[in-house]
């Protein structure tokens, strides 16, 4: 019998690349209409989906949750690759309390909503409750780190950890919650207890696979630089399948395996890091296309009102509150509290898990799943659009310069004795007018490249430093202390 391939594999590729494509193109609209891009990405999915211009027809929840699930695994451990361990000193403590007292709070006030409101039975409510109440790591990081914000660092941070942190709780809710109401059981006390396992199980696994991965990465020496992030590919999987198959919170273990590899010095370190970043836009990019292609508008009509109504309660009543309970202790001032609670952004995770219910067959788990999508749309448009305003309106945004036009940096598979390093050039700084010639550089020091606005400027004797400049600078690490007198604090910190 006669083949039709290679067409219906050429279709398939020309559908994905076009919408690949588009969902690109349109992301340039987010900074100017204000649109957070994952809604973007979204809008293609529906648009392309089979009550839209693109009649593809896609209802296969199997398949959307293995990818969101494969999508949030490489998210999370770029999140990690991307956290600074000082940073996460001033934060853990807070952010840990709104991934587990936060997410509880959450779940249990939107789950009296819905319940009050709507007359949702008690096991239906909370489960609506427990979908929505986690932040989303994918939505959280586009926003904080796509959108050219810079936070005062402990409010970013803490809103990056939790997004990380509180995943494992929301799923533990959700699979318990969807049993209960499969099972016809109340549910109990066992769910705390379930809870309290898979974090620690994650957590321990997760420490002692970033060990390892550390010793593995410093010592595995590889002819082809391509063939390390294969390798840091396979220690993310390996790190959330391995915790989850062992009952332990996977998410919550590729985070922590990707924290500890992106403080650790390893060969091809750059690299790594642009290919995780790369990596984790292409899996958010597939992962709201695929979310969008499950939604049948038609169906939103008849969810509209109730989804509308629980998403304005979750961005001014459920979020803020459990934010409040949760950042008091810690003595957070009053602006950084209601930022944390109004940047409490819903996601794509939300979505993911709410397949949970469709999947096991529960009853009216199509129209949790309908309700779901329009809240995390409201959450979105209502939060999401104003972060940047808000920021500003609390005075949270930290007086950062803008980055270089250029950047320069050293890929390299062998660990160097040296590093390069980049200072920003202020009005008060030392060297500001300054010649190169008149620096009293470390012996084997030197200024490489000099980036002033959009002109690259090979630095020499006669160069004066000017306010503005990004000044890339080479030496050794035990020089970093004296240059970071000369120069002020690098540009990574």
């Amino acid at each position: 019998m006669l083949t039709t391939e290679p067409l219906p594999t050429a279709f398939l590729l020309a559908v994905c690349g076009a919408l690949l494509a588009l969902s690109v193109l349109f992301s340039r609209a987010s900074g100017r209409f204000g649109i957070p891009v994952a809604l973007l990405f979204l809008g293609v999915g529906m648009l392309a989906g089979s009550d839209g211009p693109g009649g593809i027809a896609f209802d296969n929840y199997s398949f959307a949750f293995r990818l969101g699930t494969v999508a949030l695994v490489l998210i999370l451990f770029d999140g990690g690759l991307n956290t600074p361990l000082a940073a996460i000193h001033s934060a853990l403590r807070p952010a840990a309390a709104l991934a587990t007292v936060g997410v509880v709070a959450t779940a249990a006030l939107m789950g009296a909503a819905t319940h009050y409101l709507f007359g949702f039975g008690w096991t239906q409510a909370l489960l609506l409750g427990a979908i929505v109440s986690s932040t989303d790591a994918a939505a959280v990081f586009s926003v904080l780190r796509g959108s050219g914000l810079h936070l005062k660092r402990r409010v970013g941070t803490t809103l990056e950890l939790e997004s990380g942190l509180n995943d494992p709780m929301a799923v533990i809710l959700t699979i318990g919650l969807t049993q209960s109401l499969a099972s016809g059981k109340a549910p109990g006390w066992e769910l705390v207890g379930a809870a309290l396992v898979e974090m620690v199980v994650g957590a321990g696994l997760g420490l002692a696979m970033g060990w390892g991965a550390r010793l593995v990465l410093k010592r595995l020496r590889l002819r082809v630089a391509g063939l390390y992030p294969v390798m840091t590919l396979a220690l993310a999987f390996l790190s959330f399948g391995l915790p989850t198959l062992l009952h332990g919170s996977g998410f919550l273990a590729v985070y922590i395996v990707g924290i500890a590899l992106g403080n650790e010095t390893i060969r091809y370190r750059t690299g790594l890091l642009r290919v995780h970043d790369a990596l984790a836009w292409l899996s958010q990019v597939l992962m709201f296309l695929v979310l969008g292609l499950l939604v049948y508008p038609r169906n939103l009509i008849d969810v509209a009102w109730v989804g509308l109504v629980l998403g304005l309660i979750l961005a001014f009543v459920a979020r803020p509150l459990a934010a409040l309970l949760c950042l008091l202790p810690f003595k957070f001032p009053l602006g950084e509290i209601v930022f944390t609670g109004w940047v409490g952004l819903r996601g794509a995770v939300p979505i993911i898990l709410a397949t949970f219910p469709v999947l096991s067959g529960t009853e009216g788990a199509r129209d949790i799943f309908n309700i779901v999508f329009f809240i995390v749309v409201v959450n979105g448009l209502v939060p999401g659009a104003t972060v940047p305003w808000v920021t500003r309106k609390l005075g949270l945004a930290a007086n950062v310069p803008e980055p270089p036009q250029a950047v320069l940096e050293i890929a390299s598979t062998q660990l160097l004795k040296g590093e390069v390093s980049s200072f920003y050039i202020h009005q008060a700084s030392a060297v500001a007018g300054e010649r190169l010639a008149d620096l009293p550089f470390p012996p084997g020091s030197s200024a490489m490249l000099l980036v002033r606005g959009q002109e690259l400027v090979a630095p020499k004797g006669d160069t004066v430093f000017q306010q503005g400049d990004h000044v890339y600078v080479i030496g050794h690490t035990e020089d970093l202390a004296l240059l970071r007198l000369l120069f002020g604090q690098q540009e990574d910190e």
